[in-house]
């Protein structure tokens, strides 16, 4: 009865003050209930799992023996329920509050055991149970005389929402089959249980399409340029097409194995009307346009002209809803694309369609006067209930970005809102389902931190801001929001590393915010959290963004057009000194208090953090004349 009341007290504390900086335990995302108990469970060089599911349980108990065998030496072995180390159990009777994801884990000195419903749950479950091993269990390598302890705890999890998901855009550049399962490998750690795969854009076609075999031997192809994406001059005829890929059936089979070995689905796009470059210069009669014979995949170069919301086509980069050909096209990718993906929905893009060339079209015109369309929001609405049409009769259900609202939704299209979540709002109270990834909050593929650091993106989202990611409005039906994800897009992301120092730590955000209750989100003890992963990620060699420890600047000038500046932290306790001097600052240097007057004469100001007295922050570097562009004048 005595210890019983201790873990209910422990329960009520975690409850209302979730974990405390000085606690052993990090787990993200934050489980809906955790005890601490005394004594502490040390993992034996022989590990034998218990089960009552074995056919069900053997994914699960793979993957832990993959994880840690590398660090710790440890052998893995099935053996009676009585007489194992890690025990894993399938409930006979269904517990309704845990859910199919949910599972209770128990840790005490002689045993660790974990209770689900489904395997699904006993999977996530040991997700928690690996973070709660020593850091070092990250290792690729062996760790010597290492004490392997696991904290005894009580553990009630289960999820929040049923979507919990991360897209990659594996369009902009190619990313291979290892590096794509490694992407799913990060996610899952995190309680992810969805990857979206962008897999068509104007700059390249990555799926096999048997049927349409110059998808990807033209569509997959671009000349390869390194800088800011937009920027890019046209390529020159003779420079090569020989940067890109494409994943064979095969290997789209492969990845959607491993992924359903780890829980995850995987959602295939196929973005269409819009950000269709590679299908058009595969295919150019797609378009309406007749001078698409001469169009190629994106390289980078210029396609769009961009004011603001509204945007305009320098090339036309969409297929031709008036043209029978595209639905017949169409039909010969989806039912390709359906045989390969398990997963119940397509995501058909939608966004960004241009229709400045749709405007000039006869054959447009044609269209909208014998279907009575009154506008060219209404002709994509068309086009939209088409493909859904034909993606049902594949088995599947139809879903796309929130344009796809505009001028009349499909009748059971799923809508994915991305501009804000107004869309979201807009398809839920039309009793549609809803997935929430609006830019202001889930957009992972903004900078991180200024822009004197950062790599170059029109906008910015801070793990703070991320980490205040709410899926859920408060004027609408909660049945119809399915959840939520972040999505990474790749035009200035080249390769694996910087796309795992764009997804984390904002991805810890995310996972948190779909993941954990509502009622237990509280920064300063995230990031506490935070720490202690960045230290993980350390030792398995997985990049992260440090950006949090970066100042934020305010610009503005003064009345005498002296250019003001002001400096604070997005966490508590780092003091930034700096230099106008062109040195380079440390503890010793000036200790920033208050605004600081740019001086006439300086040509560059450095800048660092440091918590108490170690450096923690990158050293920046900025040209005062960046200064004077980016100040905003005094109102």
């Amino acid at each position: 009865m005595k210890r019983l009341f201790y873990v209910l007290c422990c329960c009520i504390c975690y409850a209302a003050h979730g974990q405390t900086a000085k606690t052993d335990i990090a787990i993200i995302p934050e489980p809906v209930a955790i005890a601490r108990m005394p004594g502490e469970f040390v993992l034996p060089k022989n590990i034998s799992f218990g089960t009552n599911a074995a056919a069900e349980a053997a994914p699960v108990i793979a993957y832990f023996n993959q994880h840690i065998s590398k660090a710790t030496g440890a052998s893995v072995s099935a053996a009676k329920s009585s007489a194992s180390t890690i025990s894993l159990t399938l409930n006979a009777v269904n517990e309704s509050a845990i859910g199919n994801e949910g599972y209770r884990l128990t840790v005490t000195p002689k045993e660790v055991s974990i209770h689900a419903n489904k395997p699904a749950g006993l999977f996530y479950g040991i997700q928690t149970l690996l973070q709660l091993l020593p850091k070092e269990i990250e290792s690729a390598t062996y760790i010597q005389n290492k004490r392997w302890t696991i904290p005894c705890v009580s553990v009630t999890d289960y999820p929040r929402f049923q979507w919990r998901g991360l897209m990659f855009d594996v369009s902009r550049h190619f990313f291979t089959k290892a590096e794509v399962k490694k992407y799913i490998d990060n996610m899952v750690r995190y309680k992810f249980n969805l990857l979206h795969m962008h897999l068509t854009d104007n700059e390249g076609w990555r799926i096999e399409i048997k049927s349409l075999p110059k998808l990807t031997e033209v569509g997959a192809w671009a000349v390869k340029k390194v800088g800011y994406y937009g920027t890019f001059d046209p390529p020159r005829p003779e420079e090569p097409r020989n940067y890109g890929g494409f994943y064979t059936q095969e290997d789209i089979k492969e990845i959607i194995k491993y992924a359903q070995d780890r829980y995850v689905n995987i959602l295939p796009e196929i973005d269409v009307p819009g950000h269709s470059l590679a299908a058009i210069a595969a295919y150019p009669e797609l378009s309406c346009t007749p001078e698409a014979s001469t169009y190629h995949v994106r390289s980078g170069e210029r396609i769009m002209q961009w004011n603001g919301p509204k945007y305009s086509a320098i090339i036309d980069n969409n297929l031709c809803p008036a043209n029978e050909n595209v639905y017949a096209f169409l039909d010969k990718v989806i039912t390709e694309v359906a045989a390969l993906f398990p997963f119940e929905y397509i995501h058909m893009g939608g966004d960004e369609a241009a229709k400045n060339f749709w405007e000039k079209s006869d054959a447009i015109k044609d269209l909208m006067k014998r279907e009575n369309l009154k506008d060219l929001n209404e002709v994509q609405s068309y086009f939209e209930k088409r493909v859904e049409k034909i993606v049902e009769s594949k088995g599947k259900k139809f879903m796309g970005w929130d344009e796809i609202l505009e001028g009349g939704l499909a009748p059971n299209a799923m809508v994915m809102s991305w501009r804000g979540m107004q869309g979201g709002i807009k398809a839920a109270q039309m009793k549609h389902d809803v997935v929430m990834s609006p830019t202001t909050f889930a957009y992972i593929d903004y900078m991180q931190g200024d822009v004197a650091i950062e790599p170059r993106v029109y906008a910015t989202l801070r793990l703070n801001k991320a980490y205040q990611f709410e899926p859920l409005p408060d004027s609408v039906d909660a049945k119809y929001i399915k959840g939520g994800q972040a999505n990474l897009w790749t035009e200035n992301v080249y390769n694996m590393r910087h796309a795992e120092y764009m997804t984390w730590p904002r991805g810890f955000a995310i996972s948190e915010s779909l993941w954990s209750p509502r009622v237990k989100k509280n920064w300063p003890n995230f990031f506490g959290r935070v720490e202690k992963h960045f230290q993980r990620f350390d030792v398995a060699d997985v990049k992260y963004a440090p950006s949090v420890y970066d100042p934020i600047f305010n610009i503005t000038t003064t009345n005498d057009l002296s250019v003001k500046l002001e400096l604070t932290t997005e966490i508590p306790g780092l003091d930034i000194y700096y230099t106008f001097d062109n040195s380079f600052p440390d503890k010793f240097y000036p200790k920033y208090t208050a605004p600081l007057i740019v001086p006439k004469e300086a040509t560059q100001l450095r800048l660092i953090t440091y918590r108490g007295d170690k450096p923690i922050g990158r050293m920046i570097t900025v040209l005062v004349e960046d200064l004077n562009k980016r100040a905003t004048p005094k109102k």
